[in-house]
């Protein structure tokens, strides 16, 4: 995994964050793709050095095509290679279907699905001169089973699921892998925001009976962008405790 260049979109915390250090741990250099905020990202970033790995912190909205594509070229000039992209980055704007402002289901898919398009096409190109690339895609369980109060939020991430599928297709004569990783409820600040009783009420629907950690995904990240995943392309690995079987 050593010399390999890896980019995280959303890295600057929850789960992107927790990539982003497992990457690094393996001797990648690691591109922290941030939108936000810039003191999370270079946190991250600080953290990955500490611990003797080597990483950058680099802005990028990925819902805007023109600042994906420069974004790549930037780090294309930089370090000629791009081995590995996970398309993280990614937002909610929950609410009732009949409530739903236009706005909000736009941004959710702009940022989730569009982001994930964008960003897949512009590494892409350059993954196939290379004749070889890892790119891991973050669906999620909802995208599978669907969910009250998220009909923006479970349109982008099965819209993702059939992305990674159709560009695994197309991209697996030249040794090009893509996956997607649908994780269930993880313990972050997202899942934090929820009331006790909401919950409680979520963990009887997982077998495991908790929830998930950033780290449990990280794992599954990493193992997919390893040698060891070369065989494995188009798939859609959930990682939930159980509650999507």
């Amino acid at each position: 995994m050593s010399e390999k260049i890896a980019v995280v979109t959303g890295g600057s915390r929850g789960i992107g964050a927790a990539i982003a250090k497992k990457l690094a741990s393996q001797g990648m250099t690691v591109i922290i793709n941030y939108c936000g905020s810039e003191d999370r990202a270079l946190a991250v970033k600080s953290e990955i050095e500490a611990a003797g790995g080597q990483a950058e912190a680099w802005r990028c909205d990925v819902s805007d095509c023109g600042q994906c594509e420069r974004f790549v070229k930037a780090v294309m000039e930089k370090y000629g290679r791009i081995d590995v992209l996970v398309n993280n980055a990614g937002i909610t704007r929950d609410g009732l279907m009949m409530r739903m402002t236009d706005e909000d289901f736009s941004r959710v898919i702009d940022t989730n699905l569009k982001g994930t398009f964008y960003m897949m096409r512009f590494v892409s190109r350059h993954m196939l001169k290379a004749k070889k690339g890892r790119i891991i895609n973050m669906a999620s369980v909802v995208g599978l089973m669907g969910n009250a109060g998220q009909v923006n939020y479970a349109a982008s991430k099965a819209g993702v699921i059939g992305a990674t599928k159709s560009a695994a297709k197309e991209l697996a004569s030249r040794g090009i892998t893509v996956n997607a990783i649908a994780p269930g409820f993880i313990d972050t600040e997202m899942t934090g925001a929820l009331s006790e009783k909401v919950q409680e009420q979520i963990l009887t629907q997982i077998p495991l009976g908790t929830f998930g950690k950033p780290e449990d995904i990280a794992n599954c990240a990493a193992f997919l962008a390893s040698d060891e995943a070369a065989y494995i392309t188009g798939q859609v690995i959930q990682v939930d405790g159980g509650m999507c079987m």
